[in-house]
């Protein structure tokens, strides 16, 4: 009996049309995600490259001046891309993985970004992650939606509760045949991702696969509720549609718009403005009033003198400090209200899917905006160990040639991560099983 339900069904070209839609749509997101981290791949690449030249020709144009070397020299931070990043780009395609930095003032720079067309982040990057949350549920919804239907308007529901030995058994018998092909096709998609991707088989990987499947549950029980309501197809149909555009469309919306409204950041332009001011204004100010802040921050620098009446480089980079330091209290209350919004937009998504399921795999693959923070937090330090290294060169005016320049290439920042297997798995789970359990309830008399 359940050799032929699966046989009926597969042999229906709009089944065949749509499993295979769906694989190609897949396939093709992969590449999509392999020609991003491929791109991230060449700009590393690139980045060193061009650092080295920039160095080698800056030494070689101002090799009287340390000081002014400097101000034109960068040196670049990459926060690493993992293979597995291509299923979920996530906020990769808007905060950039490389940032590369001169000795002068921090804030002013952090902050910089690629140009990018806005077309292009409208519609946002057709990824696995894209595919699974978005037209994964289009294609269940497809398949389930008139399993109990159809047959009351064909007329053979009576003949089907004569043949079959439980109605029940039955209803779980064609939603089982349903989830196994679309679970199918989920994994040939992610184990060929594999290959394409080169991704490494490790705890990232089944985190994503169980992340996904779980995901593919949650719909599932969606419309086995649904089907459990013994309405009409049309009737059914609507309901499925306007629930896949609740979860997908008005919700993410509101909740984004709520988290906008809620944690306002005007210190995001008020920490470049106030770092602007900090720096601007020091040229019309007493050279004491800056270097008594500037040896506050920095004792051990007391020692060198500070001419009153002639330029000093000295005091330009104080003055470059000071404007770092005077932005700095807007800057952590931008990064707090930054990590708020993350972390009540991860409580609101424990009881919607979509968003759950975006957030966890952005964290998953390491695409999120907690690692982007993270490796802001590493360009602070890395930035402050440029500073301590080439200051009392600047202010001892070493040479230039006695410099070993060719040491300094980009490094890269080390992020935490771990996975957290219970927050990922357990809201879609229970989302699941309480959707199923009202279904089952539905059903009961049946």
């Amino acid at each position: 009996m359940t050799r032929l339900a699966f046989y009926s069904f597969i042999r229906s070209n709009s089944v065949k049309i749509g499993l295979s839609f769906l694989f190609l749509t897949g396939i093709i997101s992969l590449f999509i995600g392999k020609q991003f981290i491929e791109k991230q791949k060449q700009n590393i690449t690139d980045t060193a490259i061009y650092q080295k030249e920039y160095i080698t020709q800056n030494v070689k144009f101002h090799k009287d001046d340390m000081g002014l070397l400097l101000y034109y020299l960068k040196f670049s931070l990459i926060n690493e891309v993992p293979a597995i990043s291509g299923l979920s780009i996530g906020q990769r395609d808007v905060n950039p993985s490389i940032k590369s930095v001169t000795i002068r003032g921090l804030e002013g720079q952090k902050y910089d970004t690629d140009l990018n067309n806005p077309y292009n982040s409208l519609l946002g990057s057709l990824d696995f992650s894209f595919v699974l949350i978005f037209l994964f549920p289009l294609l269940i919804i497809a398949f389930t939606y008139n399993i109990i239907s159809e047959e009351k308007e064909s007329g053979t529901w009576r003949m089907v509760s004569v043949q079959s030995k439980s109605l029940f058994k039955h209803i779980n018998k064609l939603f089982a045949i349903r989830l196994a092909l679309i679970l199918v096709v989920l994994l040939l998609i992610l184990f060929l991702a594999i290959p394409v991707l080169n991704i490494p088989i490790n705890a990232d990987f089944w985190a994503v696969l169980a992340t996904s499947v779980s995901y593919v549950l949650v719909w599932f029980g969606i419309c086995f509720w649904v089907a459990s309501l013994q309405k009409r197809s049309n009737f059914n149909a609507v309901v499925l549609l306007s629930v896949w555009i609740l979860l997908i469309i008005i919700l993410p919306t509101a909740v984004n718009n709520y988290l906008v409204n809620k944690y306002p950041v005007p210190e995001a332009l008020e920490t470049t403005l106030k770092q602007r001011k900090g720096y601007h204004e020091k040229w019309d100010m007493p050279k004491n009033a800056t270097m008594d802040k500037f040896f506050a921050h920095y004792p051990q620098y007391k020692k060198y003198p500070v001419p009153e009446e002639e330029f000093n480089w000295l005091w330009y980079y104080a003055m470059q400090q000071m404007g770092d330091d005077e932005s700095l209290e807007s800057s952590k209350e931008m990064k707090e209200k930054i990590l708020l919004r993350e972390k009540s937009s991860r409580a609101i998504a424990n009881i919607i899917p979509t968003i759950h399921t975006q957030l966890a795999f952005n964290q998953i693959v390491r695409t999120d905006l907690h690692n982007h923070m993270q490796f802001l937090d590493r360009l602070d330090d890395f930035h402050e160990k440029l500073r301590l290294y080439f200051y009392p060169k600047i202010f001892e005016n070493h040479l230039v040639e006695e410099e070993n320049w060719s040491k300094f290439k980009p490094e890269y920042a080390v992020t935490a991560h771990q996975i957290n297997w219970g927050e990922s798995l357990l809201p879609l789970l229970l989302v699941t099983a309480l959707i199923s359990s009202f279904a089952l309830f539905n059903l009961r008399k049946i």
